[in-house]
């Protein structure tokens, strides 16, 4: 596929099959991810990828610790505005749809949304960290090399999502991953082969048109 069918295809997928990924395939992506760019070329991404008995460890760790812990930062900034507040309602809306999941039922989406915490059965999962003393334009450096993964893993046949939920467990991943105490996590990942069978799988997140966000001026066409 060439790029732009690439982009057009990755989706956040929510529900996987547990057929195992060989470790030299995920390898290949890690390792192909880092020509992403950075600044001054400080390659400021820090991986670590779990599957198999250190996965299910882990998964159980978290199981015992439903409630998580302090977040190191806000996912999303105190009193949403718009239109951000509408994008990110309407988008929970859009995906408990998919399941029949109705908007007063809390605890089903308490369920759904613990799931996070299994990598939605993906048998691959990876934690993206960086120094906690670099700045915005580092973690914008490592949502670049994120996006190479992504797009990598689908030229492999695989499909991923991208999971800022682990922000509410820096303690429990700092522990098990033996992290040094520079290194703070800023997101996570399920990669794996999506279940197409599983209606969680069709939601298509809208995106606005490009006029709502973008401009173009000194153009002749």
């Amino acid at each position: 596929m060439n790029v732009s069918e690439a982009i057009a295809r990755r989706v956040s997928i929510r529900a996987f099959r547990p057929d195992p990924v060989p470790g030299a395939v995920v390898r290949q992506i890690l390792q192909a991810a880092a020509k992403a760019p950075s600044g001054g070329n400080l390659q400021p991404w820090r991986v670590y990828a779990l599957a198999g008995e250190p996965l299910e460890a882990f998964k159980a760790q978290v199981a015992a610790n439903p409630f998580g812990e302090t977040p190191e930062y806000d996912v999303y900034p105190p009193n949403l505005w718009e239109p951000f507040r509408t994008r990110r309602f309407q988008n929970g809306e859009d995906l408990y749809a998919t399941i029949g999941i109705a908007r007063e039922d809390k605890p089903a989406r308490l369920r759904q949304l613990a799931k996070n915490g299994t990598f939605f059965g993906a048998p691959v999962g990876i934690f993206f960290c960086l120094d906690r003393k670099l700045g915005p334009p580092q973690w914008a450096d490592l949502g670049m090399y994120m996006q190479n993964v992504m797009l990598l893993a689908l030229e492999q046949g695989l499909d991923t999502c991208p999971q800022e939920y682990w922000a509410r467990y820096p303690q429990t991943i700092a522990q098990f991953l033996s992290l040094p105490e520079e290194l703070m996590v800023f997101s996570g990942m399920a990669l794996g082969f999506r279940d197409p069978d599983a209606p969680i799988n069709t939601l298509l997140a809208s995106r606005d048109p490009f006029e709502a966000w973008g401009q173009m001026r000194g153009f002749d066409d």
